[in-house]
């Protein structure tokens, strides 16, 4: 225990709301660091004197009594004008200042009475005056074995107990975990850790009294683990030994990870609201932060609820992640919607604990999604280090492997984190789709087929073929002679030879005609053939089911001097033109040949 003090003020205040909203309390999320605010759609009736003057968020029932933040109009200003500006309007109105915002926005948190807010609220560089909020933390934990890390490098179920990945992965990225600060001496981060801060006590001892921010800088960089096993980790503290703390410090938070980034740099903040909620503050502030180059990495939320009304899940640059198990299927908590990225393992996740140097916690939650995505990213930053924040969100997300989650609820992207394409792992199979194909009874067939990707040699199978045909399981070879006509609806399958396999597909049809129902057809009559005139010779064909065939041989004869003068097209019933001759031959007298066409 690092000896992080409780403040006993707001201990207080949580203990007296929490005994009075126990139902809410009850729907709390497992191992997600929470905001509550009021439920459903509705918003907090704000504080108003009737002078239109009005306090953001006042009579929310999460609000913290006497503790506010001020937002200046001004966004230029610089830090010292944001410090100079704070302490003018805390002299004028009253108030003492905690925090000052300089980087993501402009303007302070503050200690002072209603009376003092609604006062400062009218003042004339005031933009708005919201009142803070307070943000929970209920962790569930379980003992099953690890399996996240193996899960992410492989395409497929069963898992092969193994995890791959590159060479030094994550090596020269920064990830920023806002949470309940880390356990520094954990043999998980030996060597990896840099100066954090401290926003609960305003000092530089990130130091972890609860657990849950160890656990994730585990699973997002711990050696043991973690995915990006060769990150710097930096422990931003935001919530205090009791789990809670309040959006006030939050925003302290995201405004100091901007103003000192090292980059490239990732932030995991697996922190949400326990009912709907929305924060334009909040919004602003991680948009601001990374639009500055810093990747931000969240938690979806474990309300079993669309993601798109909480904040600041719904900002869409950011890459927010939903909860699966080990199963491939979406927790029953995790939230939902078109707000997600992407899924990624949180059921029962092994990780570093506080509570000793080499101890392991188990947590389940999206709190735990979000940090596998954010190692993820790392790794990505570590390969490709100019890549800015959407080009790292749009990598993880067209690489992931997709339609793997059952029920991944109303809106949901299907697509599951994969890292493999970072390490060399084997992609999917791909069968190179032959095209459709046609044949006649009697005659012997032949199709080759091929395969790329996965790991060679392949197993082959096929569905659908016509009856006479079959494959060769060794090369994929289609043979044999048809025996009855029609069209087939046909799969050709290859299935690599890894564990677990992966398999590719290509499908196409394949079309038997009948023999000696349908031709040859000739007609005999003559035509003249006039200067500078175009004659026709029809003939009529019926009979044949299906295409004719590649090799359909036309025969033309025709009685005329100097067959450099013509031109002789074969025109089909849906009038294309096949050119069988065309003034060639010079001088030479007379066309008795028979063509073979493509008539397929």
């Amino acid at each position: 225990m690092s000896g992080k003090r409780v403040h006993s003020q707001m201990a207080q205040n949580l203990l007296r709301r929490n005994l009075s909203r126990v139902a809410l309390c009850a729907v709390a999320i497992a191992a997600a660091l929470t905001m509550a605010t009021t439920p459903g759609h509705s918003q907090p009736v704000p504080a108003d004197p009737g002078d239109g003057v009005a306090i953001r968020n006042a009579g929310s029932p999460d609000a913290v009594p006497g503790q506010y933040i001020v937002v200046f109009k001004d966004r230029g200003r610089s830090a010292a004008a944001v410090n100079s500006a704070a302490a003018d309007v805390a002299r004028t109105h009253g108030g003492r200042v905690k925090h000052t915002y300089d980087a993501v926005l402009n303007g302070y948190s503050a200690e002072m009475t209603e009376q003092q807010a609604l006062a400062v609220a009218k003042n004339a560089d005031v933009a708005y005056v919201q009142q803070v909020r307070y943000m929970y933390a209920l962790d569930t934990q379980n003992n099953p074995p690890n399996w996240g890390d193996d899960r992410v490098d492989q395409r497929d179920l069963p898992l092969n107990q193994t995890f791959t990945y590159p060479a030094n992965p994550g090596q020269g990225v920064r990830v920023y975990v806002m949470d309940t600060g880390i356990n520094a001496n954990h043999v998980d981060f030996t060597g990896r850790m840099a100066q954090g801060r401290d926003l609960v006590d305003n000092d530089n001892d990130p130091s972890d009294c609860h657990g849950h921010g160890t656990h994730v800088a585990g699973t997002a960089a711990g050696t043991t683990y973690g995915i990006a096993k060769k990150a710097t980790i930096i422990g931003v503290r935001v919530l205090d030994c009791a789990g809670s703390g309040t959006d006030a410090d939050i925003l302290a938070g995201v405004n100091w990870i901007k103003a000192n980034a090292v980059k490239p740099a990732v932030v995991n903040y697996s922190i949400g609201c326990r009912q709907r909620c929305t924060d334009v503050t909040m919004d602003n502030a991680v948009k601001d932060l990374i639009a500055s180059g810093v990747q931000w990495v969240q938690a979806a939320g474990n309300s079993n609820d669309d993601a798109c009304f909480y904040s600041p899940q719904l900002v869409p640059e950011a890459i927010t992640v939903g909860n699966t198990s080990s199963s491939d299927a979406r927790n029953s908590t995790s939230s939902w919607g078109t707000c997600l990225d992407i899924f990624a393992p949180g059921t029962s996740i092994v990780s570093a604990s506080h509570s000793s140097n080499t101890g392991t916690a188990t947590m389940s939650g999206t709190s735990m999604a979000s940090p596998h995505t954010a190692g993820a990213a790392a790794v990505y930053l570590g390969q490709n280090t100019s890549a800015t924040p959407q080009q790292v969100r749009d990598a993880l997300v067209n690489n992931s492997t997709p339609n793997k989650v059952t029920s991944p609820g109303t809106g949901s992207p299907n697509k599951l984190l994969y890292t493999g394409f970072m390490n060399g792992t084997p992609s999917g199979v791909t069968v190179t789709n032959p095209g459709n194909q046609t044949g006649t009874v009697g005659t012997a067939a032949t199709l080759n087929n091929s395969a790329t990707g996965g790991t060679a040699p392949y197993t082959w199978s096929a569905t659908g073929l016509p009856a006479g045909l079959s494959i060769s399981t060794s090369s994929g070879q289609i043979t044999g002679t048809p025996t009855t006509a029609g069209t087939s609806n046909v799969t050709v399958t290859a299935t690599d030879s890894s564990s677990p396999a992966k398999t590719g597909s290509a499908s196409f049809t394949w079309t038997v005609n009948t023999t000696g129902t349908c031709g040859p057809v000739t007609n005999g009559t003559d035509v003249a053939i006039a200067d500078n005139t175009t004659v026709e010779s029809s003939a009529t064909v019926s009979g044949c089911t299906g295409n004719a065939s590649a090799t359909s041989s036309v025969a033309v004869a025709i009685v005329h001097t100097y067959i450099g003068d013509l031109i002789v097209s074969l025109v089909a019933p849906d009038g294309s033109v096949y050119t069988l001759h065309n003034r060639t031959g010079g001088s030479a007298d007379n066309i008795n040949t028979t063509y073979t066409v493509n008539l397929s």
